[in-house]
């Protein structure tokens, strides 16, 4: 049993490394592309080690710009990108988070009524909604501002199905409790759901992230402007169909650039959600 144990451990062990270098690889054979000159990215093959152009590379990125979208630089699509996200994330958590506390805890006429309704908008994807929200956003005057980015996508029925179910798990001592001590709504809301709900926030914060990192169709249709275009529509516009024409090294660096907030938000968020769940038990 001990042998097959340790011969066990050993096969996981490997299979996992396996699986690392699988993913791992095409990460790093970008990073080290983003340390070479275009002249050597087009001569191939590659070298597997990182080149000397790793400074002026990420340097003319962050900070010279970029022609194929007009001498914007990536800092500005990152800033883009990054409160686009974040607007996502927050908006989409503060809308379901309100509305599963107004369904769970509030008794009003036609309260399943609107959870339903709100329960149906899954079936209706972006794909199908997207020309009435763009014309919309066009009578509102909203194209090529972060408001117009952001707003059609903060509503999210997941997340408000999600509270709702987590709210319906809460004992109704709790809530009589809360109210014999006098707590308002709000107060309830605030010193009891709010901590309650940290580690499913914290999930979903990740989750909704990088969601909104990741958007593609509704960025490229709100968007003229090259300094308000999202590090993915900027990183699109960089490829041309000529390899000749497409900078790869700035490519390169661009996308090495586009994974590393994601990363640390998953990194940083990963340690609050694992403390969270810790204080939870306890």
């Amino acid at each position: 049993m001990i042998g097959q144990s340790r011969i066990s451990r050993i096969i996981a062990h490997l299979a996992l490394i396996l699986g690392i270098l699988i993913v791992a690889f095409p990460i790093y054979y970008t990073f080290v592309a983003s340390t070479h000159s275009l002249q050597t990215i087009l001569r191939p093959p590659l070298p597997l080690l990182p080149g000397k152009e790793f400074f002026a590379n990420y340097y003319q990125a962050l900070f010279g710009g970029i022609g194929q979208i007009g001498g914007v630089n990536v800092w500005t699509l990152l800033l883009n990108s990054t409160i686009v996200a974040l607007g996502i994330a927050v908006g989409k958590i503060v809308i379901s988070i309100l509305s599963a506390y107004a369904i769970v805890f509030f008794r009003f006429p036609g309260r399943m009524v609107f959870f339903w309704l709100i329960f149906i908008t899954l079936m209706l994807p972006v794909e199908v909604r997207i020309l009435p929200t763009y014309k919309v956003m066009v009578d509102l005057n909203l194209i090529d501002t972060y408001t117009g980015l952001i707003v059609p996508l903060i509503a999210s029925a997941t997340a408000t199905l999600l509270f709702r179910q987590f709210f319906l798990t809460i004992p109704g001592e709790l809530v009589e409790a809360a109210r014999v001590d006098g707590a308002g709504p709000w107060r309830f809301f605030k010193d009891i759901l709010l901590p309650l709900s940290a580690t499913n926030i914290a999930a979903l914060f990740v989750i909704l992230f990088i969601y909104g990192w990741t958007q593609y169709l509704w960025p490229l249709l709100v968007t003229n402007r090259n300094d308000m275009n999202t590090i993915v529509i900027g990183l699109r516009k960089m490829i041309s169909f000529a390899d000749a024409d497409t900078q790869w090294h700035l490519v390169m660096v661009t996308c090495i650039l586009a994974i590393v907030p994601p990363v640390l938000v998953v990194v940083f968020m990963q340690r609050w959600f694992v403390r969270g769940l810790v204080e939870t038990e306890k």
